[in-house]
């Protein structure tokens, strides 16, 4: 017997495993790619990264709204 609560745990943890998936093929595919984005993002202001975030959170709940 599957309850909602239990659904949407296995929804949420579908997500955050695909995003584990999603956040490692570039590590994968091209390290030294990975590595200088890392660098140049350490070279960025606080405030540009927390621009950069909210964008992207942004357009993630966009595209969620259209998906679902």
């Amino acid at each position: 017997m599957c309850l909602a609560g239990d659904a949407m745990w296995v929804e949420i943890l579908t997500a955050v495993c695909l995003v584990l998936v999603i956040e490692g093929i570039l590590p994968f595919l091209n390290p030294r790619l990975y590595k200088d984005a890392v660098r140049a993002m350490l070279d960025l202001p606080d405030t540009q990264l927390r621009i950069a975030g909210l964008s992207s959170m942004i357009v993630g709940v966009i595209l969620l709204a259209i998906v679902r």
